[in-house]
Parts: structure tokens; sequence; C-alpha cells
């Protein structure tokens, strides 16, 4: 089987196949076009001789009519014989003449004659009567072996008045199956001939493929590594032309074969150097080879470069020469890649050169690391340790005056020596704080930190941590809140979720200068994805629309000096935001400057029956 699917899909079947098909097409083309002009001719014919004699029938009605005037009896006798004579005729089955009362008068039919002087429904010679128009159908007899009948209606006009019509059904099946037997006889002499050209087509195919098979085997043994023998050339015609060109290929691929192990050597160092992207040029710096890597990294497409100055697509053209390739035994330089919707990407480039086993140098590679994460973090640790450095500086530079001043007797002032003891002793809380802070962040960070969750009820939970806000704020702040009727429970660390809220709810109230100030807390939950959100809002001063997501980065503050007056050290958001997403939750915030800031807390729910919940 697979054999014969092999051999069908040779060049010699495949020629063969089309010369077949060309000549069916052919042969269906002349038939078809043969056909419906023989049928239009015989039934054209037949039509037209039909239509002669109704024509004749028309004319001796008439002259009837204008005989017998008023005597319609010897008027439908004379009608009657008339068509007796027409109608036995053997290409026609009936003939019948209809008044304009569709009442039949005369038909030739012996089976018929019980329905002269009756009304008939017959549509189309109705329609004949009223339009005094003919019209004509071919209608297919079921009663008769389904033969085709052609039916006439044509109308008999005297003196602009139809006095009647002609109703004449032909039997033109004859004809369609004179038509069935030129077409049968015309199938035969299609087959006869596709039989010869078939016959003929296999030696012409023959003729052309065999050089082809030769050819065919000639590049099987240059697959092998076979360069020496040749292809026979048969004709001058252009096979033999191919089979020449063929015998040339072959001597230029043996002597390109030289060329292979200088081309071999720098797939070689490209694959050597191939970590991330890269980039392989000639000696020129004139690009020949760039990965995929490569281009994503560097925003590019491949058509763009081809052919183009290595250096200039790194934008080093400024910093980097050729020569300095050469002699350099590693370069590397730091490139920023601006992309308008993510970050920056940072790429390390290292180049290196390929030399031939002469010394003549064949190109340079450049080797594309992506550091972006790298770089980043280095960035955070750099900008981490600068704020550190910088917290601590502050609150040690303002107690170190302050006990400079009481080492220089100012401790033996009853008034100021209070006032800068106390002031030391805030900033060194602050300081403590402030270490505390980091030492909880850099827990978190390493994971240290054990998160000791339970299920507990949101809401009873969310409203004690109010009521202690409103036992110390009762005469300043309005607290709103907003609770579903039902209990929603989740699975949280009381104290670390605990910390959460009183960091927001402090920020809320710390930083409104309305009077009075106003909190409001509205909780709600998603059923369907199993989350309750937390919106805290305040109407304080709000927060530029530009920074509202940077306010949970460490040390992060919009005013840093009126912060720190209120003893903030800008590490409250980062911990919530570490805490919240340990608890698989986010925090967001929405901000409208001058009117005030709403903080987001998304956390997981759990399904709980409320009636099995021990309070």
């Amino acid at each position: 089987m697979k054999n014969l699917f092999k051999s069908l899909q040779s060049l010699q079947i495949k020629l063969v196949v089309i010369y077949v098909l060309l000549i069916i097409v052919g042969m269906q083309i002349i038939g078809v076009y043969f056909t419906n002009v023989l049928e239009r001719d015989l039934t054209g014919n037949f039509k037209t001789n039909i239509e002669t004699q109704i024509d004749l029938i028309e004319t001796r009605i008439e002259e009837i009519n204008e005989e017998y005037g008023d005597d319609r009896a010897g008027f439908q006798a004379e009608v009657q014989k008339l068509l007796y004579d027409y109608g036995n005729r053997s290409d026609i089955d009936e003939i019948r003449f209809v008044n304009p009362d569709s009442v039949l008068i005369a038909t030739s039919k012996l089976s018929n004659e019980s329905s002269v002087n009756s009304t008939i429904k017959a549509p189309k010679t109705k329609e004949s009567l009223d339009t005094g128009l003919s019209n004509d159908e071919i209608f297919v007899s079921v009663e008769d072996d389904s033969k085709r009948m052609w039916i006439v209606n044509a109308p008999l006009i005297v003196e602009d008045r139809v006095i009647g019509a002609i109703y004449v059904a032909s039997n033109i099946e004859s004809v369609y199956q004179q038509l069935e037997k030129i077409n049968n006889t015309f199938i035969i002499a299609t087959i006869l001939s596709l039989f010869i050209t078939s016959i003929l087509g296999i030696f012409v195919a023959r003729t052309i493929t065999k050089p082809i098979i030769n050819m065919r085997n000639q590049a099987l043994l240059m697959s092998e590594g076979n360069y020496t023998s040749r292809v026979q050339i048969y004709s001058d015609d252009e096979i033999g032309q191919l089979a020449e060109s063929f015998n040339i290929l072959s001597k230029r691929v043996q002597e390109a074969q030289a060329n292979t192990e200088s081309e071999k050597n720098r797939l070689d160092s490209v694959i050597t150097h191939m970590s991330d992207g890269i980039i392989a040029s000639d000696r020129r710096g004139r690009i020949r080879l760039i990965n995929d890597m490569a281009l994503g990294l560097l925003n590019l497409q491949a058509e763009e470069l081809q052919g183009r100055d290595m250096l200039e697509i790194l934008n080093l053209q400024n910093d980097v020469t050729t020569e300095d390739i050469v002699e350099g035994t590693e370069i590397s330089h730091l490139l920023v890649i601006e992309n308008k919707d993510e970050e920056d990407t940072m790429i390390r480039v290292n180049f290196s050169t390929i030399v031939k086993d002469t010394g003549f140098i064949n190109g340079y590679i450049a080797v594309l690391h992506d550091v972006t994460e790298q770089e980043r973090i280095d960035a955070e640790r750099r900008e981490f340790v600068a704020n550190v450095s910088h917290e601590l500086r502050t609150p040690l530079t303002s107690m170190k005056s302050y006990i400079e001043a009481l080492q220089d007797g100012a401790w033996q002032d009853e008034e100021i020596a209070p006032r800068f003891l106390k002031v030391t002793h805030e900033e060194t809380e602050r300081m403590s704080r402030l270490v505390e802070d980091l030492l909880q962040l850099s827990r978190m960070d390493s994971e240290v930190e054990e998160i000791n969750k339970e299920i507990v009820n949101f809401n009873m939970f969310l409203d004690r941590i109010i009521e202690r806000f409103e036992m110390t704020h009762k005469e300043d702040v309005q607290f709103i809140k907003n609770f579903p009727n039902t209990a929603i429970f989740t699975e949280i660390a009381i104290d670390k979720m605990g910390q959460v809220l009183d960091n927001v709810i402090s920020n809320a109230i710390k930083y409104q200068q309305r009077e009075p100030k106003r909190v409001e807390f509205y909780l709600q939950q998603n059923s369907y994805y199993n989350r309750l959100t937390l919106r805290i809002k305040d109407y304080g001063l709000g927060i530029p629309n530009s920074k509202v997501d940077r306010i949970f980065d460490r040390f992060y503050r919009i005013d840093k000096a009126r912060t720190r007056k209120m003893g903030g050290t800008g590490l409250g958001l980062a911990i919530s935001k570490e805490i919240v997403e340990a608890h698989d939750g986010k925090i967001w915030a929405n901000s409208i400057e001058g009117e005030g800031t709403t903080i987001f807390i998304n956390l997981p729910s759990e399904v709980i029956n409320e009636d099995d919940w021990d309070v």
C-alpha cells in the first residue's frame, strides 16, 4: 500500500493524470456546448412545428366561425372534426378548444369527450383567455411513464376579441430520447479517446521524467558527499539545459566545500558565547547574524538590521571602536532601553573578536545580558541604605546638639534643661520605632517571622478597633461605620492585621485639618470570589495623583518635614502592605488632592454558618 501511494506521487503519474484531465476537461467543454446547441435546435424545431400547426388550426377555426356565425352547434361540430384531424398526428397527444367562459368546446382525445360542454379547471388556459397572450410549459406526465409533454395555450382573437383558446399537449419526450442517444454515443467516444491518450501519455511522460530521475539520483549522491558523478544529457531542450546546469552546480558545490570550515569556525564562536542575546558582525562591524533574544532586548526587527553597523545599533559608536574591541581583552558597557509602557530594560554588553587560525580577524561578537532585575535590586538597596542613614542621622544630629548644649551648662537652667531632655527622649523613641520597623521589615522579607492565623468575625474585629479609637478621639473625630448585617469571616493574624488597621486609621486622623475630623468605614463581601473589601475614607489633605502609587514604598513621604514633625518613620504603609500580602490580600489607595484619601484592603473570606459560630 505504501509503495502504491509512493508511485502515485511520482512525476510520471502526475503528468499522465494531468494529460488525461486536460482531455476530459476539453471533451466535457465540447460535449456541454454540443449538447446545449443540439438540444436548443431539436427542441426549437419541434416547437416551431407545433406552433405552425397551431397557426393552421387558428386560421381554420376563424374561417369556421365566419362560416357558421350564430350556429353554435354547427360551429362546435366542425371544430371537433378539425381537432380530430390534427390530433391523430404522432407528436400531438391532445388538442382542445375552450371558449372565453373556460367551457370545453372540442377535444381530439376520445377519453376526454365526456368533459365537452363542461367547465374545465386549467389555470394556464384561463390565463391565456384573460390576458390574450400565449403561454407554454413542459409538464412531466406521471400517468404516462413520466414522459415530458409540452403544453401550449394560444388565444384565438377575432376583431380584437378573444373568442376562445387552443390547448395543445405535444409529446416532446422523443426529442430528449434522441438527445440521450447522442450523449451516450459521445460518452463512449470520450472513454475510447481517454484510453488511447493515457497510453500515449505514459510514453510522453517517460521521455520527460527519465532525465529528472537521473538528476534526483545525482542529488542523493551529492547529499552523501559525492560530487564527482555527472548527469547524462539526452537532449538540448529545457530539460537538457537543466541537466547541464545541475552538473555545473555539482562542480560549484565541490569548490564551495572548502569555505565551509571558515563558516563553521564562526558558528562555533557564536555558540560558545551564546548566553543571552547574540549579535555577530563581519570584520567591518556590519551585522550578519542576530538571534531572537537580542532582537527582543533591543525592541528591533531582524529586517531592519542586516548590513547595518553593530555599534550604531547599540548606540555605542561614540564610546567604542572596532580597534578597541581587538585590543581590549574584555569590553563591557551598560545600555538602557526605554520602554513606553513598561520598566526600562538594562542590558550589559560584552564584546569579543572572531579570529581565524591564520590570525586574520573575521568578525566581532556582542553578547547582551539582561541585568534589569539586578540593577533594580542594587538601586533599591542603595536607596534603602541612603534613606536609613538619613533617617538615623536626623535624630542623632538633633540629640547631639541638645546634649552638647547640656554639657555646656544648660543642664543648670531649670527651664531649658527639662525641655532639652524631653526632646532628646522623643528623638530616642523615634529612633527606637525606626529600628523596630526596620527589624520587622527584615523579618518579613526573609520570611522568618511567623504569622499565626485564626478565623475571626471581621465585623466584630473591626468594630473593636474602631471603638478603641473612638475612646481616644471621641471629642475631635467622627467615625462612620457601614457594615453588612451578616457576619463576614476571614482567617487573619489578629495582632498583625490590627497593626495594619491602627496604622491606616492613625494616618486618616493624623492628616486631617478640617474640624470635625471624619473617618468612614465601608465593609462588603463578594461571595462569588470569597473575598472581602474594606474601604477607609478620610477627608484630609489628599495625595497628588502622580504620587498615590508610591505611598506604600519604604521611606516615601509626600511632605517629609510635616511627616517627621508628626512622628512618622515612613515605613508604616510599607509594613502594612507586607502584612496584607502575607495574608494573600491586596492594599491600594485612591485619592483626590485637597478632598481626602481612601485606602482599600482586600482579603480572602471564609464561608461559615453564622449559627455555628461560637461567639
